[in-house]
């Protein structure tokens, strides 16, 4: 007798294997890239930003599936999102959108949340005026 064990639910499979937003995108306002070197995950986020609001968002990474599903879902999300907004935003937001990570693989939707706010800052960094418009204050850079 045979039991089929799924880490994945069907949500995170299809973010896997139809993942959105996946690429650079040419002339970004702002990029951040990841990476854990206990699992050997790399995630980069690329971000537009216009009129204060993201326009667009891509997304590279290097890793295992739920690090793939993390970063095409958090794409996903951020969309349309004020900087502010964006700021604020969790790993608990895809885990939630994705129906669920295992335990073992919440960290990958850590580095989501990471990617997306080190392109936040990046485009910050370039920008300095916008920081004096954030509710969200900037961390300091390290």
């Amino acid at each position: 007798m045979s039991e089929t064990y799924t880490l994945y639910n069907s949500t995170v499979m299809d973010h896997f294997m139809h993942p959105r937003n996946m690429g650079d995108l040419k002339d970004a306002d702002g990029v951040g890239e990841v990476g854990a070197a206990a699992c050997g995950d790399i995630m980069k986020i690329s971000l537009k930003i216009k009129d204060g609001k993201i326009e667009d968002a891509r997304f590279k990474t290097f890793g295992c599936g739920s690090a793939i599903a993390s970063s095409s879902m958090a794409t996903e999300l951020i969309k349309g999102r004020s900087i502010d907004e964006a700021m604020n935003f969790t790993n608990q937001e895809v885990v939630d959108a994705l129906g669920g990570l295992p335990p073992v693989k919440i960290h990958c939707s850590v580095l989501a949340e990471e990617a997306l706010k080190a392109a936040l800052e990046d485009y910050i960094r370039k920008h300095p005026e916008t920081a004096s418009k954030l509710q969200t204050p900037v961390p300091a850079a390290a």
